[in-house]
């Protein structure tokens, strides 16, 4: 497990910079990048468990991305990530599985595939498949879930606000069987399931995502052509452009002469942006545009995302 060639990750949930760069600085030979879970914390409330909810404060996203944006410099590698079997699904954690899931679910996967490190796609993440909610306990089958369920009671916490933080922040979420189609158990099997799947399958599958030009897997497509055709994806500086609404995450990619620009409204309300400069070229964005109309003050659509290149 020491070889170049093999890609070898490190699971710090304590990680620092400093600490990140001592597993992954490639002299040093030892792991290819780090998964590091700053981010995913945001939503909690200070000193007490993951079930103890907050709302997430957006400053305090842009501010704990880009430090690993930055810090590593060249001496270590970060992993990108939203997902995986322990998180919720992004698209309903922080953004809007109803209304604006498309719109949200794409707007997640352009600010982070833009960054400066390993993007991981978590199986449905290219679907914008949803969290499933439970109305009582026996609905779960994660043991956390469960014991934390029974110990919460035992305190006095009401059963509401226990599946409350179950349908938020609970681990079943994510594995649900993956939605393949429209027929039964989502195509995933014809016997039984070891959890339900999400009855939202039958609009919410491969199938239909394959069938619609717009839909949120060819955005991840996109995304992935974007990292392996540019190397200013994978190697470009990054900068938080800092004087933008609380809710609009922005950021600059520069490699020599080529500069892009990512906007994101993390919102469904209108937000007004200031283009620094005028857009030459669109390259990837969850809304109709075009590089004429991104000049000058803009308004942001409900969860809007563009790259554009400068």
């Amino acid at each position: 497990f020491g070889g170049k060639d093999l890609l070898t990750v490190g699971e710090t949930w304590g990680a620092t910079p400093e600490i990140a760069k001592r597993y992954s600085d490639p002299k040093r030979n030892e792991l290819s990048m780090v998964f590091q879970f700053e981010h995913v914390g945001l939503d909690q409330q200070a000193g007490k468990e993951k079930w103890d909810l907050a709302p997430l404060d957006l400053t305090k996203l842009k501010e704990v991305l880009s430090k690993w944006q930055t810090s590593l410099g060249n001496e270590g590698w970060n992993s990108l990530f939203w997902n995986n079997h322990d998180l919720p699904r992004i698209v309903s954690r922080w953004g809007n599985d109803q209304q604006y899931r498309v719109e949200s679910a794409k707007m997640f996967a352009i600010l982070l595939h833009m960054m400066k490190g390993t993007p991981y796609i978590y199986q449905g993440e290219e679907i914008g498949m949803t969290n499933y909610p439970i109305s009582d306990i026996s609905e779960a089958e994660d043991i956390e879930t469960i014991n934390m369920y029974h110990e919460r009671i035992e305190k006095g916490y009401t059963k509401e606000e226990i599946i409350r933080s179950i349908n938020t922040k609970g681990r079943d979420n994510a594995r649900t069987p993956m939605q393949w189609d429209d027929s039964p158990n989502g195509g995933f099997t014809t016997g039984t399931p070891w959890l339900h799947v999400n009855p939202n399958y039958q609009t919410i599958n491969v199938e239909q995502a394959l069938t619609d030009s717009s839909s949120i897997f060819y955005t991840y497509q996109k995304l992935i052509e974007l990292r392996k055709q540019n190397e200013i994806v994978v190697w470009g500086a990054y900068r938080l452009l800092e004087d933008t609404p609380e809710k609009v995450f922005a950021y600059t990619r520069e490699l020599g002469a080529e500069k892009w620009l990512v906007v994101t409204n993390i919102s469904e309300e209108l937000n007004e942006f200031r283009m620094p400069t005028p857009a030459k070229e669109v390259l990837v964005a969850n809304y109709e545009l075009t590089s004429e109309s991104l000049t000058g003050e803009i308004n942001l659509r409900p969860y809007e995302a563009f790259a554009v290149r400068l």
